[in-house]
């Protein structure tokens, strides 16, 4: 048979989910729909970019950390992948509380990439395709297939976007400007006019990576050790913590000064970020070095890390200062900084472009409101990070295939994991700038701590069925095994004998003056759980996960019970749901913004409308009138 070159084909394989891009979203997006019984095709404009690490070569980090700990206690991928490809391990802010905490780990930014290919190559249900997704084909406002550049068409019942930084990206440095996405890879150019023909309203952003150096030509002399941490905490609840116990590489710090600032100012009309090259919107907690020196002009240096890329490749990853100024700047500021004075450029620093959309327009189950069957994940929804992306990639996945099942979507609320405080922020407020998780977006971050991951989140991992029942069991034991042991440690009374009065000062904490439970002195700061084992001679052989939980719990038991307290208020708003079918203009003593913000986000319980921005608590207090039936509209509604 012979084809004309106008021929359309169909490809009869037939997929239930299709996956447009393969990062960090993309992979846990994939993987959940196969897991959950879905044929399953992920497509990517490149299979050597299978989670990539374009930007920095590290998973985790202040507030990542705990998102990483809570896509594994859903069942992701992330946190296991990393564990057997990482180079050196910390847990930052050990000096602060519990809540802030978080582990960060250099990747071997190869590795990793392969490590996950081979986790998605192995997968059931599952196909890789190579191959550019030019079109979202619809009818009636529902999900029927995609179009590929070659003009093949694969029907399914539902797509989910994890395009990253893909979009029409361009990447820019001083006068050089290439279409072309992350690490020179091949741009997608074609599908953002499919998705304004859908009615999707788009976004330019921007964000930017620094360059790559050679190791060889670093003075390490000149430059301050960062080793890693001597006992290495595994990110995944299912790593044995022996597995991770590895020699590490070391990662470096030094600082840019006065001669580094200097040639910056003097250069920033060279600058696309400060000429007007660039349109897009970057990020504001992660700016380039240029807006460093223009944003802080008082400060006379400013932090740069030296990160090894892998453990088979010289690439240094010049972390603090990435840029968008011309080859010859970049070279002049690099040499500027000690130990950086013969520094070799291997790839040069630069800025992308990319199309992604205003998220508000995507429900909290991260399917699109007026596109049946599309769902969206990632960078594309205006986020930054990888582990921004992989817990959405894995939330959209999820509730795909819960769709398909049959059944009501997934949605973690803000109080019960970073990944809610995520989503729910990037769905109902505004955002100018590419959204990046923080510890202080969380109201309730003492009860979602990365070390409670597991015993906040395995549970609906098992009921979405990504958790199995083995995992599931060790759980329940795992919860079992800390109540009894909070229980039995604040029924062992202490008495005042000479040996008790040793240790405590020995520890640096003030004699007894009379007996007191083993609750109460954990609950002293100098003093632990681990601390008293000696004067606790009816002590059972815990795990340490568990002496963990209870010491943490005993210590802050207070601050715990308050955020408790805060949370049941916060449920009795997010419990009252709104109709679908509610007319926020019936409703006359709402303010016209409140009406128009409302009607464009239509959110789903009252507590979501109060984090609206426009829409006021006196607006809440009309909204909520009208729900019992009040008078604040022209009728009432119940609810």
């Amino acid at each position: 048979m012979k084809y004309s070159a106008n021929f359309v084909w169909e490809n009869k394989d037939y997929y239930d989910i299709v996956v447009v891009g393969a990062g960090h979203a993309g992979c846990e997006a994939a993987l959940a729909c196969a897991r959950l019984g879905f044929h399953t095709v992920i497509f990517t404009v490149s299979v050597d970019s299978i989670a990539l690490m374009p930007c920095n070569p590290n998973i985790g980090g202040s507030s990542k950390g705990h998102l990483v700990r809570e896509v594994d206690a859903l069942g992701g991928e992330m946190g296991k992948v990393i564990d057997r490809t990482f180079i050196q391990s910390k847990m930052l802010n050990r000096s602060k509380g519990p809540a802030v905490h978080s582990l960060r780990a250099q990747a071997d930014k190869a590795e990793y990439s392969r490590a996950m290919r081979q986790v998605l190559e192995d997968q059931d249900n599952l196909d890789i395709r190579q191959m550019e997704v030019t079109e979202i084909l619809a009818e009636d406002g529902k999900v029927t297939g995609v179009k590929t550049y070659s003009g093949a068409l694969y029907r399914c019942r539902a797509v989910i976007l994890c395009t990253g930084t893909y979009l029409k990206a361009r990447c820019i440095y001083g006068d050089v400007s290439t279409y072309t996405g992350p690490n020179g890879l091949q741009s997608a150019n074609y599908l953002t006019d499919s998705l304004k023909a859908l009615g999707v309203k788009m976004y330019r952003f921007k964000t930017g990576t620094p360059a790559r150096i050679d190791r060889n030509s670093v003075d390490f002399s000149r430059m301050e050790e960062q080793k890693g941490d001597e006992r290495i905490v595994p990110f995944s609840f299912t790593t044995d913590p022996e597995t991770v116990q590895i020699d590490q590489a070391s990662c470096w710090l030094t600082y840019t000064n006065e001669k580094t600032h200097e040639i910056i100012r003097e250069n920033l009309d060279r600058s696309p970020l400060f000429s007007g090259a660039i349109e897009g919107t970057g990020p504001r907690y992660c700016p380039s070095i240029e807006d460093k020196v223009v944003k802080f002009p008082d400060k006379n240096r400013h932090q740069v890390f030296i990160e090894p890329e892998g453990l088979h490749t010289t690439e240094m990853y010049v972390g603090g200062m990435s840029s968008s100024l011309p080859e010859d700047v970049q070279y002049a500021m690099y040499r500027s900084v000690p130990g950086l004075e013969h520094a070799k450029i291997v790839r040069n620093a630069y800025a992308i472009e990319y199309d992604c959309i205003d998220a508000r327009q995507l429900k909290s189950t991260l399917e699109f409101k007026n596109i049946d069957g599309l769902f969206s994940g990632g960078q594309f929804n205006g986020s930054s990070g990888y582990e921004e992306a992989a817990a959405q990639g894995l939330m959209a996945g999820i509730n795909a295939a819960r769709k398909l099942q049959g059944k009501e979507g997934i949605v973690i609320d803000r109080s019960q994991g970073y990944i809610g405080v995520l989503i729910d922020d990037l769905v109902t407020k505004e955002s100018h700038e590419p959204y990046r998780m923080m510890t202080s977006r969380a109201e309730y971050r003492l009860l979602l701590r990365q070390d409670n991951a597991d015993l906040r989140l395995t549970k609906i991992g098992y009921e979405a069925g990504l958790i199995d029942e083995d995992r599931y069991k060790k759980l329940l034991k795992k919860e079992e095994m800390i109540d009894q042991e909070i229980y039995r440690v604040n029924h062992v009374n202490i008495g005042t004998t000479p040996k008790v009065q040793e240790i405590l000062r020995s520890c640096g904490s003030t004699e007894l003056n009379s007996g007191t439970t083993l609750a109460e002195l954990i609950r002293r700061p100098e003093l632990s759980y681990e601390k008293l084992a000696l004067i606790d001679k009816n002590r059972p052989e815990l795990p340490d996960d568990v002496k963990e939980q209870v010491d943490i719990n005993i210590k802050y038991e207070g601050y715990i019970r308050r955020q408790l307290r805060q949370v049941e208020q916060f449920k009795k708003l997010e419990n009252k749901r709104i109709p679908d079918d509610i007319d926020y203009n019936n409703i006359n003593s709402l303010r016209i913004e409140a009406k128009q913000k409302l009607s464009e986000i239509k959110p789903l319980s009252v507590g979501q409308a109060s984090r609206i921005s426009g829409v006021s608590p006196a607006d809440i207090s009309v909204l909520l009138v009208y729900l019992t039936g009040g008078s604040s509209g022209s009728s009432g509604h119940k609810s």
